[in-house]
């Protein structure tokens, strides 16, 4: 994990220059769901345009070897785009010494409402423990 956070700034740098736009880390909050928020690698709100870098091994062999997101990171990115309202995300997979991989992923209306519906009743719970 520290070896993917110190390469994300570089693959970031090389997603911005693939794309021809910057794009900005940010932390953002829903503003329907105020206790949703995230955590994006990019975002750029003119082109609404957003990605999500990883740079590990497994996740680089996987992306290669399928050309789509590993099913253990789709909530993540699903997520993200239920507190930004986005249509869509980029998965960017590098890793030094080789291609950059790029596999967008469109918003699942279905997926965010029952992931939402999940993420409202764990936070009850967290609210109800508090007291």
């Amino acid at each position: 994990m520290a070896r993917g956070n110190a390469l994300e700034p570089h693959a970031r740098a090389l997603y911005c220059d693939a794309v021809g736009m910057t794009l900005e880390p940010a932390c953002l909050q829903s503003t329907r769901h105020p206790w949703q928020r995230a955590s994006l690698d990019g975002i750029n709100f003119e082109a609404q345009r957003l990605v999500e870098i990883k740079c590990g091994d497994k996740v680089y062999a996987l992306t290669e070897a399928h050309g789509a997101v590993p099913d253990y990171y789709v909530g993540q990115l699903q997520h993200i785009l239920a507190v930004t309202g986005y249509a869509s995300i980029d998965f960017w997979v590098w890793l030094p010494g080789k291609p950059a991989l790029r596999v967008e992923m469109a918003r699942d209306d279905a997926y965010i409402a029952r992931m939402t519906e999940a993420e409202a009743a764990f936070w009850a719970r967290v609210e109800a423990a508090r007291g």
